[in-house]
């Protein structure tokens, strides 16, 4: 985990909560909200991002509209001690698994599963369990959001094989 960088203060943290409620909102507008300059909004964006503070910008995507129909995540149990660099190098494969981590508890691992429909997603779970050193999975299939502004309800990237190209 990287420590907070000398000099980050009230105020950047506040530019921060503003970006993250919304990329777009100009130097300008947050300037105006915390008492600053523009100017002075855009060097501490720029220290943010070159100290790694700030890794990135993006766009968070209604997942449907990507084709995106279907949810789950997936609890993946090894055959033993899988490492992590392993388990890295198999769910880089399948891109449909838009996040995944190893774990405390009884699992290894767990990815978060998007898929076109439950047919697709029961072809990608097959997938999954070809890996020899997988012995089990258990699915759990999310029905709703509670929480729909959460990064988790939205998508950062194209939907998998054949969604519809949106550009």
């Amino acid at each position: 985990m990287h420590s907070r960088p000398t000099g980050f203060d009230e105020l950047d943290r506040k530019i921060i909560t503003a970006l993250m409620g919304n990329a777009r909102t100009s130097f300008a507008e947050i300037g105006a909200a915390i008492g600053l300059s523009s100017t002075a909004v855009k060097r501490r964006v720029d220290r943010l991002r070159d100290t790694g503070v700030i890794t990135g910008f993006t766009a968070t995507v209604e997942p449907s509209a990507l084709g995106w129909r279907t949810e789950a995540y997936v609890e993946v149990y090894c055959e033993g001690a899988a490492p992590p660099r392993r388990l890295a190098e198999v769910v880089r494969n399948h891109p449909e698994i838009i996040a995944a981590m190893t774990v405390t508890g009884g699992a290894d691992a767990l990815l978060h599963v998007r898929a076109r429909d439950v047919e697709h997603f029961e072809e990608v779970l097959e997938r999954i369990r070809t890996e020899p050193f997988i012995r089990k999975t258990i699915s759990i299939m999310v029905l709703s959001h509670l929480l729909p502004e959460s990064p988790e309800a939205g998508a950062d990237r194209p939907a998998p094989h054949s969604a519809p190209d949106v550009r």
